[in-house]
């Protein structure tokens, strides 16, 4: 059995004034790396990581590089684990992006807004096929028991656990809930089996 785990970058300013980061090269706040080291840790004390790889955008690199210091693992970073492509939304408030953009928000419009794509970005769909293609050439990869974690955003987590639990695309974002590194533990032999979700226990205090 191989394992897959999943885990979203510390918090960011940006996180904390609810702006869309999108692609933006937003740095870790100082509670954003308190809670990077504290991950780090606990993955160094639950697992053996075989593979370490990270989103190459600045948010998750950051939450990376205390992780690859405590498993001893060579940081890789891949495109394909990015957050979704907001093109010219980047940098609104969710304010300002539900009340002024309806046709972007899932409860007015439905799955009309997973479709829609802002002027320079990607849609719902278009993140979908590009994180779930990195999902499946990871797990393709896999040794039978090796331990990979994947650094990432909340947009990511929700889209591939949507998927493993079957859930439509609306129900996968509004109904699902990821804290700043959270892990998410998915054990892969045969099928899939989610054994721990949006953890952050190691957060606690």
């Amino acid at each position: 059995m191989s394992t897959i785990l999943l885990v979203r970058h510390g918090e960011t300013d940006w996180n904390r004034d609810r702006r869309v980061q999108g692609w933006a090269p937003v740095a870790l706040s100082e509670r954003g790396h308190n809670q990077a080291a504290r991950l780090a840790d606990r993955l160094a004390a639950d697992y053996s990581v075989d593979r370490l790889i990270s989103s190459d955008l600045r948010r998750t690199v950051e939450t990376a590089r205390p992780i690859a210091r405590a498993v001893d693992c060579e940081l890789t970073t891949d495109r394909q684990w990015r957050e979704r492509n907001f093109g010219v939304l980047q940098g609104l408030d969710y304010g300002e992006l539900f009340l002024g953009y309806p046709e972007f928000t899932l409860t007015e419009v439905g799955y009309t807004a997973a479709e829609a794509r802002p002027e320079g970005g990607e849609s719902l769909v278009d993140q979908r096929k590009r994180v779930l293609a990195a999902f499946r050439e990871l797990r393709a990869d896999l040794a039978s028991d090796e331990t990979a974690v994947v650094v990432t955003h909340g947009g990511p987590l929700y889209l591939i656990l949507g998927w493993i639990h079957g859930l439509d695309i609306e129900a996968t974002i509004m109904d699902q809930e990821q804290g700043n590194c959270a892990i998410n533990e998915i054990h892969v032999d045969g099928g899939l089996t989610v054994r721990r979700e949006n953890d952050c226990s190691h957060l606690a205090n």
